[in-house]
């Protein structure tokens, strides 16, 4: 009964990390259209983020039939806990990633590639996505404190890129609406790696049975 448990619960990482790699796709879609203006990449977002809703689903009903078949001990209980709250922050990145590629879908063309800060942060959520995933499936403690450690980063690149918008519409009055779809860009971008964050303290939920942070 054991070995049949531990088999499924290799498959659920497996399948959190198949999961953890769309979000590392679509977070690294969406960058690419804002910094290009590629409506065709920015199209691409949205089936990806699809894929990432249907795989919250499935993961889900794999973590309750190995709560409701099987006998878990404590130390299985917060692994399984911890996956079904990890997959609710993925399904989020999703949906912000592809909010992300909404709005490039109003600049009309126009890139980012002169907002070096917004660049920085989408590959900053990117590597906190993935260190996060890569320590649930290796109980590795001191790769989800690495993870969070990049939030701080990601937080001062959106006060670069708020302070610069500002100048940018004291100076250029006619590109505010540009200025404010930066802006909800970058906040995007900022939430990601709140997500990202939330993720690695569900992983040192998992180990320690400790949870610092706020659902």
């Amino acid at each position: 009964m054991r070995s049949r448990f531990d088999e499924q619960l290799a498959q659920l990482k497996r399948e959190l990390t198949q999961m953890g790699a769309l979000c590392e796709e679509v977070i690294a879609l969406a960058a690419k259209s804002v910094t290009t203006g590629d409506l065709s990449i920015a199209e691409k977002v949205a089936p990806l983020d699809g894929e990432i809703d249907s795989m919250e689903h499935d993961i889900e009903a794999m973590c309750l039939r190995l709560l409701l078949q099987q006998q878990p001990v404590a130390r299985d209980l917060r692994q399984i806990s911890a996956a079904l709250k990890m997959i609710t922050d993925m399904e989020r990145i999703g949906d912000q990633a592809s909010d992300i590629a909404e709005i490039v879908r109003f600049l009309g063309g126009r890139s980012t590639a002169d907002c070096e800060d917004i660049g920085r942060m989408a590959q900053a959520t990117i590597k906190m996505v993935t260190e996060s995933v890569d320590a649930f499936v290796k109980s590795d403690l001191a790769v989800a404190e690495a993870a969070m450690k990049h939030d701080d980063a990601v937080d001062e690149d959106f006060l670069k890129v708020k302070s610069s918008l500002i100048r940018m519409i004291a100076e250029k009055p006619e590109d505010g609406e540009y200025a404010l779809d930066l802006l909800m860009i970058a906040k995007y971008f900022e939430r990601i790696g709140d997500h990202a964050v939330n993720i690695a303290e569900w992983v040192v939920f998992s180990v320690t049975g400790e949870h610092k942070g706020e659902d």
